[in-house]
């Protein structure tokens, strides 16, 4: 994954790569972005990270997987700590966007791996029941990797 905020306009409001990648594997939720038959299309989202892969849960069927079926390309969106300050009619923030090309996982292992990752991610002192239900549904849930090529990231501070 390369690091490159050459087309970010704001220079002074850079992020460090550190910060983007904290972020970027912290976020609460995420915002993926991509091209449909039916125009664009953005859908925020819970996933995981792992590498330089960006882990989504999903139906076996949507409009996400039609979109991605047409054009792989992706950005996937996290806002971090933000505060809005109204006396200065401004918000403070953090964000990161990573663009990458999207597939979806056919294989059962790596499926499962990635649904392991967002329950220790989100259900950390739930793990045994997570994978339980990963064990009940994996069969009849969809998972898609994002391999990133790039990432930026932006901030402002008041």
């Amino acid at each position: 994954m390369r690091y490159d905020n050459a087309m970010v306009r704001r220079q002074d409001r850079l992020l460090s790569e550190e910060r983007a990648l904290e972020l970027l594997r912290e976020g609460e939720y995420g915002v993926l972005s991509m091209a449909s038959a039916e125009g664009g299309y953005g859908v925020p989202i819970n996933y995981a990270v792992e590498g330089d892969t960006i882990y989504l849960h999903c139906a076996l069927e949507g409009r996400k997987l039609r979109a991605i079926a047409i054009d792989q390309r992706v950005l996937f969106c996290v806002v971090g700590r933000k505060r809005i300050v109204p006396e200065q009619f401004t918000t403070e923030f953090e964000s990161v966007i990573a663009a990458g090309r999207a597939r979806f996982v056919e294989q059962d292992a790596e499926r499962r791996h990635a649904l392991r990752l967002i329950v220790e991610k989100y259900a950390p002192t739930h793990l045994e029941e997570g994978l339980k239900a990963i064990d009940r549904s994996a069969h009849r849930t969809g998972v898609v990797a994002i391999e990133v090529d790039c990432l930026s990231g932006k901030c402002k501070r008041v």
